[in-house]
């Protein structure tokens, strides 16, 4: 059997491992038309905060590795069409110019994401910037050394994590964001008010609810929005992800953010043609619907699964709760399944409530305070999200929560779940158990109201 990879990012690196693992005599193709593959884009605010000194070291794989394990790995290759119906793809050679003719019997689509780009006036700025991929870190890593100002337009993940790296090495940093708060894809307005006030204590402009319109050139650039105006001396844009999927437009099943739809074994509408990653839908388990969400460890579980499902319904895809967690100022935010906004607009019956205490007894020398925001559904009395903020690490907790989330579990059984108490981690009710508990007494109190 024939299996062509277009792509090779996260996804398409686990597929191509997979298939050569279980059945090393598969004659496997990868176009890719980057000279590299496997870049952790996630590591580029480390590597612009000085916390890594290699942007090298975010690649966990490379092409050379791919090839000894026997797949035919063409870099520099762009596919310029795919024809579902024939099974062929036209594939051009970016380095020789040449255009060529292949075929498949299964296709994997691993083609990702691209940066979402607003029609903007002037936008074709040298100095306005895009942040994904490992040249655009590099071009965004030397032109910082020269300026001092920096506006990042977008409060998404890349955004917040740009902003603190740029604050970290002493540069003035303007936050734009259209929304009314930050990271409003996993967390709520309670939550986003706590990272916003971080920001702002480590003199980050943090400007919500402005949306820009255009640039100006000068001196410094001029940012128009419907609010006023911001100078700076260069711009990152981080306005979020659209999949990049064009190849397969009229083809397949696609959703709103031209992702391809697939089913539990990642296969799209055609039987042929698989998907993973940034490219195609996941099936959010706390509302139980396909919906866009690029993260990278959505990606790298598709991949595999797409490597193993070529040759038939093998292991099903278990879904996502979309956990993520990120550092800020030496806290720690993480995040597991909807939030209350996402819950309600996806018409459950959610409520929340949250949780500020010490993480510890406060007999210990030191202690920390933490937030929780606990999601639920008031019907069922599933949890269905989760969101986290301390100085303490609580990162694991959020997996915890994610397990939870999986497993189906409700604020009851959260409520007396077995933790372990010790007093260096917590108290003889574990935060989570503590949390889960005031939901419990929420719903009670509420019962016996009416």
């Amino acid at each position: 059997m024939k299996v062509v990879v277009v792509g090779c990012t996260h996804s398409g690196t686990a597929a191509v491992e997979q298939i050569l693992k279980d059945h090393p005599e598969t004659d496997v193709t990868v176009y890719e038309r980057e000279d590299n593959i496997a870049f952790l884009s996630c590591g580029i605010a480390l590597y612009l905060g000085r916390i890594v000194n290699r942007l090298e070291d975010m690649f966990y794989a490379d092409p050379d590795t791919l090839k000894q394990d026997g797949a035919d790995v063409k870099m520099k290759h762009e596919v310029l069409k795919i024809d579902s119906k024939k099974k062929t793809l036209v594939v051009k050679n970016l380095e020789t110019g040449e255009e060529f003719e292949d075929s498949y019997d299964k296709l994997i689509m691993t083609t990702g994401s691209k940066t979402y780009t607003p029609v903007l006036k002037n936008f074709d700025n040298p100095r306005i910037l895009l942040c994904k991929n490992y040249e655009q870190a590099q071009q965004i890593y030397e032109s910082a050394k020269n300026y001092q100002s920096i506006a990042i337009i977008g409060g998404g993940y890349v955004g917040v994590e740009l902003a603190e790296s740029y604050a970290n090495t002493i540069h003035n940093v303007t936050l734009i964001h259209a929304g009314k708060q930050v990271l409003n894809h996993y967390i709520d307005k309670p939550m986003s008010d706590k990272i916003v006030g971080l920001l702002r204590d480590h003199y980050v402009d943090v400007f919500l609810d402005e949306r820009v319109s255009g640039f100006e050139d000068g001196d410094e650039i001029t940012i128009k929005t419907n609010k006023g105006e911001h100078k700076a001396d260069l711009i990152i844009v981080c306005t979020g992800f659209i999949a990049n999927t064009d190849l397969l437009k009229g083809q397949v099943k696609m959703g709103e953010h031209d992702e391809i739809v697939v089913n539990e074994y990642v296969q799209s509408s055609d039987p042929d043609i698989y998907a993973a990653g940034d490219s195609c839908s996941v099936n959010f388990n706390p509302t139980q619907k396909p919906v866009y969400i690029p993260l990278a460890t959505n990606a790298v579980r598709q991949g595999l699964l797409a490597g193993k499902n070529v040759f038939g319904d093998i292991q099903k895809y278990m879904g996502t709760q979309a956990s993520t967690g990120l550092e800020l100022f030496e806290h720690t935010l993480a995040s597991t399944g909807a939030t209350l906004k996402n819950a309600l607009e996806d018409g459950l019956n959610a409520d929340h409530v949250i949780y500020n205490d010490y993480y510890r007894p406060t007999f210990m020398p030191s202690n920390e305070m933490l937030m929780i925001d606990l999601v639920y559904d008031k019907d069922t009395r599933k949890i269905l999200g989760a969101q986290l903020f301390s100085k303490h690490e609580v990162a694991q907790s959020a997996n915890a929560l994610s397990i939870s989330i999986q497993n189906e579990n409700t604020i009851d059984d959260l409520a007396f779940v077995d933790m372990l108490f010790q007093p260096n981690y917590d108290n003889p009710f574990n935060y989570l158990n503590l949390v889960a508990q005031m939901a419990v007494e929420k719903e009670e109190q509420e019962a016996k109201a009416k």
